[in-house]
C-alpha cells in the first residue's frame, strides 16, 4: 500500500516491555515495527491497550488504503452472523477524552466496506460525556486512536448495532468508572473497556462500577505479556477479560491459525477473589496474601490482538493497522450483542459452560518462568494469554 507522504506523530511512549522504544517483528518476511499507542500511567489512571505498526522511528504508518484485516475477515475468522444479528442491540465503548472528528471517521470507516450510515443524525450513534452530558472538549492523541479503534471493531462484527461512545473527562479511574455507570445507564447490552492500569488494594470497592448483572462487560488484558501482572479492571470479578491472539489466514478446516500472542496480559488478581463461575482453584494465586485465598484468573477469552496481524482502523483522515487486547475487547463485547443473550449473562460465566463454541488456541507464550506453566503458555483447555479460546460463532455468548 502507498504510504502517505504526511504520517502522523503520536505522543512519545514507552514501547513493549522488554523492548526499547520501537518493537521489531517480522512477518512473511518483512520488518515490522510496533508501538503502544498511550504511555505509562501513574497510579489510579488507566492507559490505553492499541498497539499500532510504525515506521521504525516511532511514527505511526498511514496509508491512502486499507491495510489489515476488515469486517469480512473477523467475520470469517470467528464463524460470525454478522449481517443478520444485531438489530436492537446497543454497545457501548467507555474511553477517555473528547475526540472531534469520531463522526467522520466512523463514517469513513463504514463507507469503505460498504456497512450501512451509522450516525448521530439517523439514532445509530452517539456521543456524551461521562454524566451523560455533552462530550469533554479537551483531546489526546493516543486516545483518540483508541476510540477510532472502537468505533471501527463494532461496526466489523456488529454492523446493525447502536454504538454509543461515552467519554470520561481524563483517564483518571474515577472519571473512567463514572462514564461506566453511564454506559449501563443508557441501555447498553454490551459495555468495551479497552484500558486498564496496575492492581491496588482498592479496587474491590471500585468493582461496583463494573458489577451490572445481565450487561456483559469486557476488558483488555492488557499488551505488555506475563510479567507485567494483573491488570485491573481486567482483574474484576465483574467483567469478561479479553486477551489476544495472533490470527493468520489459512489451515485447517476453518481457514484460519491463532496462536496465544506474546503481548497478551494474563495473570492473578492479588485482591479480586475468582468467582465460583471459573472454577480454576489453584493454590498459587494466593488473593491479597489472604490463607487460603484464591486470585481471579485473567484471561477468560480471546481474540486477535497481535499488531503483526492487526487490523485496518481509520483515524484522523487516514488508514493504519492496529494490534492490542484493544482490538479484542470491543470484538468480544459485539460477539456478545450478536448473540443478544445478555439479559443472561452473569458477568464472565457464559463461556465457561458453552466451551464447545469456542476454538481453543493451543500453542503460543506470552512469557516464561510462569508457575503453573498455563498461566504464560497456551495449550489445550484453559491457559492464561487466551483464556477458553476465540469464537466460533456466538454460541459462547
Amino acid at each position: 500500500m502507498k504510504r502517505l507522504a504526511t504520517i502522523l506523530a503520536l505522543l512519545a511512549v514507552p514501547a513493549l516491555a522488554g523492548a526499547g522504544m520501537t518493537t521489531r517483528a517480522s512477518a512473511a518476511g518483512q520488518a515490522k515495527y510496533f508501538r503502544q499507542v498511550c504511555g505509562q500511567v501513574v497510579p489510579h489512571h488507566m492507559r490505553c491497550m492499541s498497539v499500532v505498526q510504525t515506521d521504525g522511528h516511532g511514527t505511526v504508518l498511514r496509508f491512502t488504503n486499507p491495510s489489515g484485516y476488515g469486517p469480512a475477515d473477523l467475520q470469517s475468522a470467528y464463524n460470525l452472523p454478522s449481517s443478520t444479528n444485531g438489530k436492537g442491540q446497543t454497545v457501548a465503548l467507555v474511553d477517555a477524552y473528547g475526540y472531534p472528528t469520531i463522526q467522520a471517521d466512523l463514517s469513513a470507516y463504514r463507507a469503505q466496506y460498504g456497512l450501512s450510515t451509522c450516525t448521530t443524525q439517523n439514532g445509530c450513534f452517539s456521543v456524551v460525556g461521562q454524566t451523560g452530558g455533552p462530550p469533554p472538549s479537551g483531546s489526546n492523541g493516543g486516545w483518540d486512536l483508541e476510540q477510532a479503534l472502537d468505533v471501527d471493531m463494532v461496526s466489523a462484527v456488529c454492523p446493525n448495532c447502536h454504538i454509543i461512545m461515552v467519554e470520561s473527562n481524563t483517564n483518571n479511574g474515577n472519571d473512567l468508572y463514572a462514564a461506566e455507570n453511564e454506559a449501563v445507564k443508557l441501555g447498553a447490552n454490551a459495555v468495551s473497556n479497552s484500558w486498564g492500569g496496575g492492581e491496588y488494594p482498592g479496587q474491590t470497592v471500585d468493582d461496583q462500577y463494573f458489577n451490572h448483572p445481565g450487561v456483559a462487560i469486557t476488558a483488555s488484558s492488557g499488551d505488555s505479556g506475563y510479567r507485567a501482572g494483573a491488570q485491573y479492571p481486567a482483574g474484576s470479578q465483574y467483567v469478561t477479560a479479553v486477551g489476544g491472539t495472533t490470527l493468520r489466514k489459512g489451515g485447517g478446516s476453518r481457514g484460519w491459525t491463532e496462536t496465544a500472542w506474546g503481548g497478551a496480559g494474563s495473570g492473578c488478581s492479588a485482591y479480586d477473589p475468582q468467582p465460583s463461575w471459573q472454577g480454576l482453584a489453584d493454590p498459587v494465586c494466593p488473593r491479597g496474601g489472604i490463607a487460603g485465598g484464591t486470585g481471579r484468573i485473567i484471561a477468560d477469552v480471546s481474540a486477535v490482538a497481535d499488531p503483526s496481524t492487526g487490523v485496518a482502523f481509520y483515524y484522523n483522515g487516514s488508514w493504519g493497522v492496529v494490534g492490542g487486547t484493544s482490538v479484542a475487547s470491543p470484538i468480544i463485547a459485539s460477539v456478545y450483542a450478536l448473540a443478544g443473550n445478555e439479559g443472561s449473562i452473569t458477568y464472565g460465566s457464559y463461556p465457561y459452560s458453552h466451551t464447545s463454541a469456542l476454538y481453543d488456541i493451543t500453542s503460543g507464550s506470552n512469557g516464561s518462568g510462569c508457575n503453573p506453566s498455563f498461566l504464560c503458555n497456551a495449550g489445550t483447555g484453559y491457559d492464561g494469554p487466551t483464556g477458553l479460546g476465540t469464537p466460533n460463532g456466538i454460541g459462547a455468548f
